[in-house]
């Protein structure tokens, strides 16, 4: 049986808002990470409480909805709200959800998942360091130039809290456990959650490319930073080799024997990535993507893209359009 905290204490009270099409994972490992914390105390250090825009049930990801307690309603001095995101996340930030955090989020805030989108739309990220899911990290960096955006899988400025979503949420209230009540606690929960270890923020705990794609090259993995860094401008081959001191037919090889093509190539399929999130996840023009993109003729954009997802920008574009109005 829990008992309250010692010496009196009030729990510390977390708010969790349920945006529409939230990630289920996000809000699962985060109050998990909770629940446990507190069983293992044997009293209760954390409280929660879950609410949506209207204090009707939320959808979550899984199409399924989720009971709330509350809405958009007055919060005590000491809660910290967590807004959890998913799918959709620019819709689903709406002009009184906005409000509602410029209003409340006095004491502390954290996006789980894509919710840094809602913190940095409400103007509460503005020349702070965030991280988002990797999926939204190129509209992300369009949209709000005033925030530093991370690769990291949790990234904490002051009192404003990000993630990338996933299980990175469980690194989050890890940290945030560690910090309130120490870290043999915060040990002990990692280890009930099976969680090998506690990611510390700039320790090993990036969401980049040669993570995604599992590659351990030392050599290779930079490169591929330098083309992600490049996406607009461009960078050659031989440039590339150069700053990791091989020659260029070395680079060649490298890209044959690990990733199976050219570094021409990749390049481009990365190029087209970034296309393609930004048309999915922004407004911009398309050849404003294409531009944003490295891709200097919108028809020779459009031909590469067409051959890399069998679909025109256009295309995906009326697609994602179609997809709002169901």
């Amino acid at each position: 049986m829990e008992q309250e905290a010692d010496s009196g204490e009030k729990p510390k009270r977390y708010i969790f808002l349920l945006l529409t099409d939230f990630s289920i994972l996000s809000l699962s490992t985060a109050l998990e990470t909770l629940r446990i914390a507190n069983r293992i105390a044997g009293a209760k250090l954390f409280e929660w409480v879950l609410c949506s825009e209207d204090g009707k049930p939320a959808r979550s990801s899984l199409g399924t909805d989720f009971e709330v307690h509350t809405g958009l309603e007055n919060l005590s001095r000491d809660d910290t709200i967590l807004i959890c995101g998913g799918g959709h996340i620019d819709e689903a930030t709406t002009r009184p959800v906005i409000q509602w955090l410029r209003r409340e989020a006095r004491k502390g805030l954290s996006g789980l998942c894509t919710g840094a989108y809602t913190m940095a739309k409400a103007g509460l990220l503005d020349g702070r360091r965030a991280t988002i899911h990797w999926e939204n990290q190129d509209s992300f960096r369009e949209e709000f130039p005033q925030v530093e955006l991370t690769t990291w899988t949790y990234t904490g400025d002051d009192d404003r809290f990000s993630t990338a979503g996933g299980t990175s949420g469980i690194d989050l209230m890890l940290h945030l456990v560690s910090e309130l009540q120490g870290e043999e606690l915060a040990e002990a929960v990692a280890e009930q959650l099976n969680y090998a270890s506690i990611r510390v923020i700039q320790h090993d705990a990036r969401v980049t490319v040669p993570d995604r794609i599992n590659l351990r090259h030392t050599k290779l993995s930079h490169v591929i930073h330098e083309m992600e860094r490049n996406i607009e401008n461009g960078v050659t081959s031989s440039d590339l080799a150069k700053r990791v001191n091989i020659s260029t037919r070395q680079l060649e090889r490298l890209f044959q024997r690990y990733l199976g093509k050219t570094p021409k190539r990749f390049f481009t399929e990365l190029r087209l990535q970034r296309a393609r999130n930004l048309l999915e996840q922004t407004d911009m023009k398309i050849i404003d993507i294409a531009v944003a993109c490295g891709f200097s003729s919108p028809a020779h954009f459009s031909k590469l893209f067409r051959r890399q997802f069998e679909a025109s920008p256009h295309a995906l574009r009326q697609e994602k359009l179609f997809a709002r109005r169901r």
